[in-house]
């Protein structure tokens, strides 16, 4: 019995490691995944998002990749009354799909895309405070198809978050 408690403790880890791992769109395409995208949902443990989520409207986001393969992200973000913008530059990990925060700690994950329409999108903030999770759903149009979102949501509690995280983000018309 003593002898299985070390080898059944490491392949608990193992598990653990492997549950931890992100999936990310095989041989991710960053010509297409380029472009315009809205973000339409978003689901997080933020503690800052969870307290602004109810008041929050779809947001544009344009996705464009340097020539060292680095992701750069620009947002805008609509306020009651103004919108914010924020610029993002996420370097390019070694594994296709996978991006690291530059000035902060994150990762960001494309999970899944067809390119024409929708992605998923991963990103973890490993600040010493209050590390965070979200998911976010971007599509090309600010209309989402409900199999689609019905999709999204199931894949909510897969990344260690709940319904109740959840913001489906209105068009905002701005």
């Amino acid at each position: 019995m003593r002898a299985a408690l070390p080898s059944l403790a490491l392949s608990l880890l193992c598990l653990l490691r492997a549950g931890a791992q992100v999936p990310v769109q095989p041989d991710l395409d960053t010509e297409k995944f380029s472009g315009v995208w809205y973000v339409t949902a978003i689901a997080s443990n933020c503690s800052i998002f969870l307290k602004m989520k109810d008041g929050m409207k779809s947001s544009v986001a344009i996705i464009s990749f340097m020539p060292e393969g680095d992701l750069a992200m620009k947002l805008v973000w609509p306020l009651m009354d103004k919108c914010q913008k924020f610029e993002l530059l996420f370097q390019q990990s070694g594994q296709a799909g996978h991006y690291m925060g530059a000035q902060e700690k994150r990762d960001l994950h494309v999970m899944e895309t067809d390119y024409s329409y929708y992605a998923v999108l991963h990103e973890a903030h490993h600040s010493e405070g209050e590390p965070s999770t979200a998911l976010q759903l971007l599509t090309r149009e600010q209309d989402v198809r409900p199999q689609l979102l019905q999709k999204f949501m199931e894949l909510i509690p897969t990344m260690g978050l709940t319904e109740d995280m959840l913001a489906i983000l209105p068009k905002s018309g701005e």
